[in-house]
């Protein structure tokens, strides 16, 4: 990241002031860093970055416009347009910890493949935010983006197991896979059937961690490390973003990181089914009727729609145990962005309090989900003349829900499950984000994990 945040304030460290949508008058600056705002037409429009001159060329401060929703995520900017030196926040800043993980986030580049840029901004840290919270959550986001943004031939099933068992180590996780035939022999037939077409093989990625004897909280990520469509092939055009298409595995992977980080009292499991949804001779095919591990008979209605039968037995292993949570995340459906558009992800949820926990997180965070229903009558869409159940519908409708729905088949014995239909990309930069890979919904997760399991309880 070309941006860093500091506890020591810099004797030359410089001024920026928050100026929300039509507030530029209460900050009290002095008349001359007024008249430049206003030659400037400076507003307080959200992410505009305005510096101020000083006496003899010298450079006073800046103003960053964060809105008229003043959103402190707008201190992204910072980090991609503050010249070089130590800059310090002025005046009042309602949300800290928002802010200084703004500047972080707004610094990040994805450099695999590019030059890397040193740090040259530094911010000092916010009166009242915690240091240690906010630098974890960057660094997931970032894990989350950089997991997403390399392409599949730097991240397939395997590479995307070696990631795991990194973040496993670091945090001294035990992590097992069952992979290839072995997944049949384990009973995960639908795992296996949709990745065999791949050059790597299809696995299962278990991750655990914590105390044996603590609540249990589960994340199931779909982990499609690149989708064709199968058969029922995508054109070359939906194609070009489907590095992305294990979004899910890379975002619970990141929540992961942030829970075992902060030592949350719960035991933890991962579970990524880790496939690539390819064509060969042995791909799975339309009218297919596979067995998964449930027991459930699904007639493959289209190819295409392979990531919820990788979570469903995925899913399956995990209501085995009966956690008391149960997430899964997943780019399923486009029928969610539809609905949503690529910023607010959908999310379906069996339990009133923890649905109004997210929804009260997803604010208090500025991270953006919005809840959708398990409307139950949908679920005869999907059904199948030779089957137990179809894994599409025929009619189009809907298609979000109908993927929830599916899922919800395959959870029975957990009390609160949740399913995050997510994007996992930035079409359009922000302040606190460039084009590219995104981690949506495990920070308003953290939050709500962080206040249902204290740390140090």
């Amino acid at each position: 990241m070309p941006a860093e945040i500091t506890k020591q304030k810099s004797s030359d460290s410089k001024p920026v002031w928050f100026v929300a949508k039509g507030g530029l008058e209460a900050l009290g600056l002095d008349p001359a860093a007024l008249a430049w705002a206003r030659a400037n037409g400076f507003e307080g429009q959200t992410g505009r970055l305005l510096i101020v001159p000083g006496e003899n060329g010298q450079i006073a401060g800046a103003l960053l416009g964060t809105g008229k929703d003043d959103n402190p995520l707008a201190a992204g900017k910072l980090a991609q347009a503050l010249p070089k030196g130590a800059w310090h926040l002025a005046g009042f800043v309602s949300a800290p910890d928002l802010a200084a993980l703004g500047f972080l986030l707004g610094g990040y580049k994805f450099t695999r493949y590019t030059k890397k840029d040193d740090a040259d901004v530094a911010l000092m840290l916010p009166e009242g935010a915690d240091k240690a919270d906010v630098k974890r959550q960057a660094r997931a986001v970032t894990l989350a983006r950089d997991l997403i943004n390399t392409p599949t031939n730097d991240m397939g099933p395997e590479a995307l197991e070696a990631a795991v068992r990194k973040v496993g180590d670091e945090h001294k996780a035990s992590v097992t896979v069952i992979k290839g035939d072995a997944l049949l022999k384990k009973n995960f037939p639908m795992i296996h059937a949709v990745g065999r077409a791949g050059s790597e093989e299809p696995r299962l990625i278990d991750l655990e961690w914590g105390k044996k004897d603590a609540p249990k909280v589960t994340l199931v990520g779909k982990g499609v490390c690149f989708d064709t469509g199968g058969l029922d092939i995508k054109p070359a055009s939906s194609m070009l973003l489907m590095k992305k298409d294990m979004g899910g595995a890379a975002n619970v992977l990141a929540l992961a990181s942030i829970i075992m980080d902060a030592k949350l009292p719960i035991r933890l499991r991962v579970l990524i089914p880790a496939v690539e949804n390819s064509i060969s001779a042995n791909a799975f095919r339309p009218s297919d009727i596979l067995t998964s591990r449930k027991g459930i008979t699904v007639e493959i209605g289209n190819t295409d729609a392979e990531g919820r039968l990788v979570l469903a037995d995925a899913l399956a292993l995990a209501d085995e145990e009966e956690p008391e949570i149960l997430i899964d995340m997943a780019t399923l459906t486009g029928a969610a962005r539809v609905a949503l558009g690529p910023d607010v992800p959908p999310f379906y949820a069996t339990d009133e309090s923890f649905a109004a926990d997210v929804a009260k997180a997803s604010e208090a965070v500025a991270d953006p989900v919005w809840r959708m229903p398990l409307w139950q009558p949908y679920e005869a869409r999907l059904s199948s003349r030779v089957a137990d159940i179809n894994n599409v519908t025929t009619d189009g409708f809907a298609g979000s829900v109908t993927a929830a729905l599916f899922l919800k088949r395959f959870v029975e014995k957990t009390r609160i499950w949740g399913h995050f239909d997510i994007y996992g990309w930035n079409p359009v930069e922000k302040p606190h984000s460039p084009v590219g890979g995104e981690a949506q919904a495990i920070r308003a997760l953290y939050h709500v994990l962080k206040t249902r399991f204290p740390a140090g309880k």
